[in-house]
């Protein structure tokens, strides 16, 4: 099984912006580990802050892969050309979030993206892409 996991704008950060909120844990250490945790599962991971090169992202990644891991953070809140893409391509995709985004602002308690999703994980910290990819086994039957 190939996934991707993509994640959003400035999740780059993880381990030093808002430790409370996001861990004091890079999400590159993080990689490694889920690595470990699931040697038969090819991990493709990319990190952008712009809008368009997510798009593209989703786009490339379309057929190519599995399925998708997607952390937009605050482009699920406001981005319908991400939403769009997600609805234009075939792979299934689940939204994940660090944090528990209905228990944050108000703002971040709409998510544009989720319904053109197989799932929505939120409030787990790092184990969310944990969640996700096990998630993805037992939906497609894959085994790890």
């Amino acid at each position: 099984m190939k996934l991707l996991i993509l994640n959003g704008p400035n999740l780059n950060l993880l381990g030093l912006r808002e430790p409370s909120v996001y861990g004091n844990r890079s999400f590159e250490s993080y990689l490694e580990e889920i690595t470990q945790v699931f040697p038969v599962v090819e991990f493709v991971y990319a990190q952008s802050n712009v809008e368009g090169e997510l798009i593209n992202l989703l786009h490339e990644a379309n057929s190519n892969v599995d399925g998708i891991i997607l952390n937009a953070a605050g482009y699920t809140h406001t981005s319908v050309a991400i939403a769009d893409a997600i609805a234009a391509i075939k792979t299934p995709v689940i939204e994940v979030h660090l944090s528990n985004i209905y228990a944050r602002e108000e703002f971040r308690h709409t998510t544009l993206t989720a319904k053109h999703c197989i799932g929505l994980i939120s409030g787990f910290g790092l184990l969310s892409y944990q969640l996700a990819v096990e998630a993805f086994i037992e939906k497609f039957g894959k085994s790890y």
